[in-house]
């Protein structure tokens, strides 16, 4: 019975706090509008760098046949190296050339990093497929 109690109470007032914070978040926004702005812009560059990573191994498919059909490590190396300097080009170039600050740099290299390890899982299925069909 307390249990329940607890929940019931426990959810209100998580509610209560949930809008309290809205509602001031929603007020801080409306008297400073330039801190939405940037925000926006922020994770504009995010969704652009996000898109073109998850596009660009499908749409370079044609060279992971290539590289399939040379057998070759090293050149299947060159391949997710050349896709995470590609990555990491446009991800550079999206913030503007210019990374400031500690924790910046550590999310923008944690995103170069899974970007790459996508691009392997990526490559990796492609190369699968290909070995089929050979």
């Amino acid at each position: 019975m307390f249990a329940t109690i607890g929940k019931y109470v426990g959810g209100k007032v998580l509610t209560a706090i949930l809008i309290m914070a809205c509602a001031a978040s929603g007020f801080w926004f409306y008297k400073h509008p330039e801190q939405l702005q940037t925000i926006w812009s922020v994770l504009k560059g995010v969704l652009v760098w996000l898109g073109l990573v998850l596009v660009l191994p499908w749409a370079a498919f044609f060279v992971t046949g290539r590289v399939v059909k040379q057998d070759s490590n090293v050149a299947a190396g060159l391949l997710l190296l050349g896709l995470v300097a590609i990555d990491a080009l446009l991800a550079f170039y999206l913030a503007n050339w210019s990374v400031n600050g500690a924790l910046t740099w550590m999310v923008l290299l944690l995103g170069i990093l899974c970007a790459g390890v996508y691009n392997f899982i990526v490559c990796d299925f492609q190369a699968s497929h290909f070995e089929d069909q050979l």
